[in-house]
């Protein structure tokens, strides 16, 4: 798909726009700073650009103010005392120095042991946990596509697991292909879930439009609160499309 990207200045905000083979304008605040994204069809000049923008200045005003308002996590050091996040549950973080084999032991339904090699730094601890969270993803995702595969009617030739910085997942439709972000492992089940129909309905529908919506309600009927929980994180953000 033919892409160009530029830059333009709409009131005070710094407006990336992107022109793309597409039908509609989508607009997007982004975290963590609320960056403005607009995707266009290649028709639309930036003058209409900049009246969408105009034209949703209060709504991306408090979509800024929503993401400057969330209470953000320190940087990890993956130490103890620190909480983590497994399938919407906050651990305490338990760290154990010992000579064997690294792991992660969930116990007590509140600690989250990390057990690492003596001498293990900051980055190697990381490395453990993360490993740990992409194996834990890695074993719910088949059972969930073997659910939801045929409830949505399509089938994916590939899947995977990688960290995204402002995705759940993504979709290529050509080679039928879903990569899921390796930050859902900590949100639940559902919103697992949901994130995988919207990227399995993309197979049906490629744009945000009404028929896709319309697929996302038959699929899955309470799908906007799933969108609403991941929303109040981080990685979460907004869209409108015209």
């Amino acid at each position: 798909m033919n892409t160009e990207q530029h830059q333009i200045v709409v009131s005070d905000l710094v407006v990336d726009v992107v022109r793309k083979d597409i039908k509609n304008l989508h607009l997007g605040v982004y975290p963590p700073h609320g960056r403005v994204r607009v995707a266009a069809p290649l028709r639309v000049d930036d003058e209409a650009v900049r009246l969408a923008v105009i034209s949703r200045l209060a709504w991306i005003k408090r979509q800024q103010a929503k993401f400057v308002a969330q209470e953000r996590q320190s940087a990890r050091e993956y130490v103890s005392g620190e909480s983590h996040y497994f399938l919407g549950d906050r651990y305490r973080l338990n760290v154990i120095y010992h000579d064997g084999a690294p792991q992660v032991v969930i116990r007590n339904k509140t600690i989250m042991d990390l057990v690492v090699r003596t001498g293990s730094d900051t980055a190697q601890r990381e490395r453990v946990l993360l490993e740990w969270y992409r194996k834990q993803l890695k074993l719910i995702v088949p059972s969930l596509l073997a659910k939801w595969g045929p409830i949505v009617g399509v089938q994916v030739a590939e899947w995977g697991v990688k960290r995204m910085k402002t995705r759940w997942g993504t979709c290529n439709i050509q080679a039928r292909r879903i990569w899921l972000s390796l930050e859902l492992i900590k949100k639940p089940v559902g919103c697992i879930e949901y994130v995988l129909v919207h990227e399995l309905v993309h197979l049906l529908e490629r744009q945000h439009n009404d028929r896709f919506k319309a697929h996302m309600s038959r699929c899955m009927p309470q799908w906007r609160l799933y969108r609403e929980e991941l929303s109040r994180a981080p990685l979460g953000h907004e869209e409108w499309e015209y």
